[in-house]
């Protein structure tokens, strides 16, 4: 019964506060100008506030510090150190984010935030130390202190702009979190034995916060979160390692976004484009270039995928099984990929052969 007050009272302030922060966010955009471009990559046809990532880290920050003060067991000793750089780790990239949305930094600036940022959660412990061997079911042996950094900012670095690439369509990054911190709760609330009762209240706080968000930026949104896309990757990079180096979970209910990321920065070198310039050319974007599909069903689609897997890792313990299964995601997405790009490209010569492509405008 303890357990299940503690849910609700997490889950709930941090949707409370979230919900109460948005129409302060989308007023100080549009006071301070901190709003989208018409017609930018998004290309939507009026200007929108981008400062709603703000409801986002407040909601996250108010349900974790509530979820100190629940009368619950706690085992991990350094919880505390390490709660410590999440939050302080998530405010720095949050501020990252808005000076971002104010001032366009240049990528040069964001990569060196990021590393900074990941050396904050490095410093209060939050790092990898280990993984379970698909092969064998048995974690590996500790690596050096070498090997664990470099990897815990490769991981970090990863899984900020994998989801700042998401944000691109409406309800598409902050839905696809959401089941990722859903999955994140249901594992270290129920399926790790003996549950990690308040390791799981944290990712529940920021699905409380996210679904807050995802009210107002569902299609047709009414805001964007912005740089706090950052925030988000971030967060989510952090808790997969504070719930147990669940980097597996994430992995395959992330599946699709980190191999359009791959994919795209293996684009952009080949055509000999800058590989941090954005463009166009990710899945969703191409998907709603094809006019076959709406925002809405591109955000649904997604999240049918990213559940499917994401329940796949709650109803299996085999490390095998979820090896095979992220490999037969990743086969699949490279089909689609390549299915989708046919696409594109016949709907470019259709357009280019269209008799109304070719007339002149008048003088």
């Amino acid at each position: 019964m303890l357990r299940l007050f503690a849910f609700v009272i997490v889950f709930n302030t941090a949707l409370a506060a979230a919900l109460a922060v948005i129409p302060i966010a989308q007023f100080l955009s549009f006071r301070f100008g901190v709003i989208s471009v018409p017609g930018g990559r998004r290309q939507e046809p009026i200007p929108m506030p981008k400062l709603g990532g703000v409801a986002i880290f407040i909601g996250f920050a108010l349900g974790i510090l509530v979820a100190q003060f629940v009368p619950i067991e706690r085992s991990d000793e350094l919880e505390i150190l390490r709660l410590s750089g999440l939050i302080l780790g998530g405010l720095v990239v949050f501020l990252l984010g808005v000076l971002d949305d104010v001032f366009d930094l240049n990528y040069v600036h964001i990569f060196i935030g990021q590393i900074l940022t990941s050396a904050i959660a490095i410093a209060f412990q939050i790092f990898i130390e280990f993984f379970n061997n698909p092969f064998t079911g048995l974690q590996t042996d500790p690596w050096s202190p070498v090997v664990t950094v470099a990897l815990t900012l490769f991981w970090l670095v990863l899984m900020m702009n994998t989801v700042n690439l998401l944000d691109g369509s409406d309800g598409l990054a902050g839905g696809i979190a959401l089941i990722a911190g859903i999955v994140l709760f249901l594992n270290s609330a129920f399926r790790q034995q003996p549950p990690q009762t308040s390791v799981s209240l944290l990712p529940l706080a920021l699905t409380g916060s996210l679904l807050g968000f995802l009210i107002h930026n569902f299609y047709p949104a009414r805001v964007y979160m912005g740089g706090s896309a950052w925030f988000l990757g971030y967060a989510l990079g952090t808790l997969s390692i504070i719930g147990g180096a669940k980097m597996a979970t994430i992995l395959l209910v992330m599946g699709l976004p980190l191999m359009d990321l791959g994919w795209q920065l293996v684009n952009r070198l080949r055509h000999g484009s800058n590989p941090f310039q954005g463009d166009r050319g990710h899945l969703h974007f191409r998907l709603l270039d094809t006019g076959i599909f709406t925002p809405r069903q591109v955000a649904l689609g997604y999240y049918a995928i990213c559940a499917l897997f994401g329940f796949l890792t709650l109803v299996t313990t085999s490390q095998m099984f979820k090896f095979i299964a992220f490999a037969v995601m990743l086969s699949c997405i490279a089909i689609g990929f390549v299915f989708i790009g046919r696409l594109s490209a016949l709907r470019e010569d259709y357009t280019r052969s269209s008799p109304d492509s070719s007339s002149s405008a008048a003088p």
